[in-house]
């Protein structure tokens, strides 16, 4: 991912709480020599690996995670964006972009196809979702059923070599700017915007904060 150095963020505990947040991504590896996709769910085992570990599990009939074996994949997590109209700036050769953040994971993929390590892999990861619902759902493997649907999945471990994080927030351009950002934003009714209006907002008293302190 290209990353200019002022959208750049580094803090691993930020990141992993990013993931955590929007653990909704995407794998993507090569099949046949082609760029292959997965939209799924992702748990993270932060104390796993110097970067943590991503754990999943997909359809057997998915041909993705059989020929991503031992391969180096990437694991994309898209969070809050929103288009910047450069009116908003009030200055004069300013262009239109994007807001947004976004974390990138990269490592080799290993494949779990031990029944009991799967079974395991799809209780942790229904017991995280689930913990927020009124009446929590449990996974039981000693069903027939749950035993019939763990032969029909794979499952995948992702120790993360690498992780990027790009927090772009007009960081490059000055702080008047981006406070008529944050206001715009904050004036429109979506989700999207208002989370990245907060963000910009938040990133902007930290900043104000570190300068009082020096």
């Amino acid at each position: 991912m290209y990353v200019p150095s002022h959208y750049h963020q580094p803090d691993l505990k930020t990141l992993h709480d990013f993931i955590q947040r929007n653990s909704f991504g995407l794998l993507v590896s090569q099949l046949d020599g082609l760029p292959f996709a997965t939209h799924l769910p992702f748990l993270l085992e932060r104390e796993s690996g110097e970067h943590g570990t991503l754990v999943g599990h997909t359809a057997r009939a998915n041909p993705q995670c059989a020929a991503a074996k031992d391969q180096t994949v990437l694991a994309v997590f898209s969070g809050p964006h929103s288009y910047i109209s450069p009116s908003w700036y009030e200055a004069e050769n300013v262009v239109p972009t994007w807001n947004y953040i976004a974390v990138h994971a990269i490592g080799k993929l290993e494949l779990v196809e031990d029944q009991s390590d799967l079974s395991k892999i799809v209780r942790t990861i229904t017991d995280f979702y689930e913990k927020t619902m009124p009446k929590p759902w449990s996974f039981d493997e000693t069903t027939t059923f749950a035993e019939r649907l763990i032969t029909q999945i794979v499952g995948f471990r992702i120790v993360i070599e690498k992780l990027e994080g790009k927090w772009k927030l007009s960081q490059n351009h000055p702080v008047e700017r981006q406070e008529k950002v944050v206001e715009a934003l904050s004036s429109r009714g979506d989700e999207n915007s208002q989370a990245i209006s907060k963000m910009m907002s938040d990133r902007l008293i930290r900043s104000d904060a570190e300068k009082c302190c020096k």
